[in-house]
């Protein structure tokens, strides 16, 4: 298919695909805070879509554009397949995922042990792209165990690049197959930036973005002097504050007529929380726990999150819990102008 392609700046910023954090509730959050930033599904796999209830694990909120979803599987058909129900439900990108680390996903078949059958991978890709007309992405590791040869992560997009794949989000780790868990392999291979800033160099006509241990503005600037995204994610969601200043530092956004509050916002969620309740019977606490990090380093954020994440107040309704929570912001506001 001719795929209209988006301009690189698309993939300037994006908040990483979690598995366990990134669902629609979480997108929608984080939409309230970045208007420009690309957002990412949890990663479905091709057979929970076809052998499963496909419209639930599709849906989404229409406020969450532009949103990628992410896709966990290795067979070329089923690729294929699902890419193009991914499209009819309306997501702007199908990217596959190449990086996760999990026993789960090594059993499958799919995730970071795919960096090791690049032809595989080309194979998939070269399926969906021929099956759809939105842009198809991989998200990688730079290497697979012990392998630490910058030629091996060279090749591997080289082969997969062959195939119609023109973007690459590129976590800066490699992913240790064996002995570590997925939280250790966020964290003990070190990270090698300068590797992804050589696929840049070495490939100026696809798009590279990258993963991994971005915490900071500063930080972010810093990338994307050397590659064309920076892609956050654990940061983005514990304090999910700092993409407020995205979309007019990093996007050129002129600044909102009145100024984004953390109270705004989390009074938007409430509102959210009792339309997703009458929509489809989805609880608040489940919606609520993604926007934990929301006072995050703000006084009084610690018995704000306790109420929150209550579980006894749970029969309550959203609204009367949001109440609750205010009464403890506003006794440290308080306290703090008593003090000064």
């Amino acid at each position: 298919m001719s795929v209209a392609f988006p301009d690189p700046s698309f993939w300037r910023l994006s908040v990483a695909p979690m598995m366990g954090w990134t669902d629609r509730h979480c997108r929608f959050f984080h939409r309230l805070l970045t208007r420009r930033t690309l957002l990412y599904t949890e990663m479905v796999t091709t057979g929970a879509l076809i052998h499963g209830n496909a419209a639930q694990h599709l849906h989404f909120n229409e406020e969450e554009h532009p949103v990628a979803l992410q896709l966990g599987g290795s067979e070329p058909v089923d690729l294929a397949v699902c890419a193009r129900l991914g499209e009819a439900r309306g997501y702007d990108e199908i990217n596959l995922n190449c990086g996760c680390p999990s026993e789960r996903v090594l059993k499958g078949a799919f995730g970071a042990c795919l960096m090791g059958d690049a032809r595989l991978v080309a194979d998939g890709v070269k399926a969906m792209v021929d099956a759809v007309a939105i842009p198809v992405t991989v998200k990688h590791r730079i290497g697979i165990d012990k392998i630490e040869s910058y030629d091996f992560v060279r090749d591997f997009v080289g082969t997969v690049s062959e195939a119609g794949c023109k973007v690459f989000l590129v976590h800066a780790r490699n992913a240790w197959l064996q002995g570590l868990s997925p939280k250790e392999n966020r964290e003990i291979p070190p990270l090698r930036y300068e590797l992804v800033h050589r696929l840049k160099r070495d490939f100026p006509g696809l798009v590279i973005a990258v993963n991994g241990g971005i915490k900071t503005n500063a930080q972010i600037a810093e990338q994307l002097a050397h590659v064309d995204g920076a892609m956050i994610g654990r940061e983005a969601y514990h304090n999910p504050w700092l993409m407020t200043e995205w979309d007019q530092t990093f996007y050129g956004a002129a600044p909102p007529v009145e100024p984004l509050t953390r109270e705004a916002v989390e009074l938007a969620m409430v509102d959210y929380m009792e339309r997703a309740q009458d929509d489809d019977g989805a609880p608040w606490y489940s919606i609520a726990s993604h926007m934990l990090g929301l006072r995050h380093g703000e006084h009084g954020a610690r018995k704000w999150r306790q109420v929150w994440s209550n579980h006894k107040l749970k029969p309550l309704p959203a609204r009367e819990v949001w109440a609750m929570a205010q009464e403890h912001v506003g006794h440290a506001e308080l306290a703090e102008s008593e003090l000064s």
